[in-house]
Formats: structure tokens, sequence, C-alpha cells
């Protein structure tokens, strides 16, 4: 096993999931009911599918696709989300009060 790997896909995941909505699902969950032990094993469960899910998928589409091309449609994926970011948007704030 690629001890270097599996620090780092763990490393990746936990720092990308803190405070994350399904992180505070989970709060709301464990903060409503009497187990906060099922909603823990729940959650990590439904953690592990979603992995598991994606590492398939990864490794599907890495055998169909060549790794340079897998990593331009990622970086044309993110630059396309960062620019519509940073872009102003067309709805109203919602702080705001409309001009008479």
């Amino acid at each position: 096993m690629d001890w270097h790997l599996l620090g780092l896909s763990f490393i990746t995941v936990f720092l990308s999931e803190l405070g994350d909505k399904s992180q505070l699902a989970a709060i709301a969950l464990s903060g409503r009911s009497q187990s906060q032990k099922a909603v823990f094993f729940g959650t990590a469960g439904a953690l592990l599918l979603t992995s598991f899910l994606g590492a398939l998928a990864g490794g599907a589409v890495a055998e169909l696709l060549p790794t340079r091309l897998l990593k331009a449609i990622a970086a044309v994926g993110f630059a396309i989300l960062s620019i519509r970011l940073l872009l102003p948007s067309n709805e109203a704030e919602p702080d705001s009060e409309p001009t008479p």
C-alpha cells in the first residue's frame, strides 16, 4: 500500500469536509437525536460509500482518458468556476433595500 498517497488522501478529504454542509447536517441531526452513535455511523457510512464510488469512477475514467487530458479538463472546470465566482451576480442582495 502507498502510505504517502493514503495520508495525502486522508488530509485532503478531512480538510475539505471541515465545515461542509454534510458536517453541519450531522451536527443538526445529532443535536436532535437521542443516539449520537447512530448519527456517527450513518454519516461515516455515507462518506465511505461516496468516497468509494468516487474512487471507482476516477479509476474507470483514468483507464479511458489520458492523465494529461483529465488534468486539463479539471483545470478548465475550476477556471470557469472561479471566473463565475468573481463576476458580479444579477441577483439582488438580500440585505439591500430597493430604491424608490
